[in-house]
């Protein structure tokens, strides 16, 4: 098997919201969407990510609609400062997001913060200076 991620896949409770929240909000550019379409595919830089009713991606994988996983991930974007992180940060918070960690030095000496998106889906915006993950 090949090392890498090609695809993550977000349950969401509304698709119109978190199509709103991520392309309208967060810019990022959608593939081949059409109104009414109950599925998103976002093209990003390396990978895609893609939004799903919770209740079909619950039942295309035979687990229960409700569990704890979303807490026991996060997702993460880069950037190259700790102004980068603090202006993602302002711009999801712009586009909805809840913010659950506001950006500031860590104990590992990088700088992050973290928000939730509209289903509480946990996203870290880090500048790492001891290696470019941008």
């Amino acid at each position: 098997m090949m090392p890498r991620i090609s695809m993550i896949t977000l349950g969401v409770s509304d698709i119109a919201k978190s199509l709103a929240f991520y392309r309208d909000g967060l810019g990022f550019p959608t593939h081949n969407y059409k109104p009414g379409d109950d599925n998103v595919m976002f093209r990003l830089y390396g990978s895609w990510l893609g939004l799903y009713p919770r209740d079909k991606l619950a039942e295309d994988t035979t687990v229960p609609r409700e569990g704890s996983g979303s807490r026991s991930v996060t997702l993460s974007h880069n950037v190259s400062s700790k102004l980068g992180v603090d202006r993602v940060f302002q711009e999801a918070v712009v586009a909805g997001a809840t913010p659950i960690k506001m950006p500031q030095d860590v104990f590992w000496g990088g700088y992050s913060g973290y928000f939730a998106d509209p289903d509480g889906h946990l996203w870290e915006v880090a500048w790492n200076p001891f290696t470019d993950l941008t």
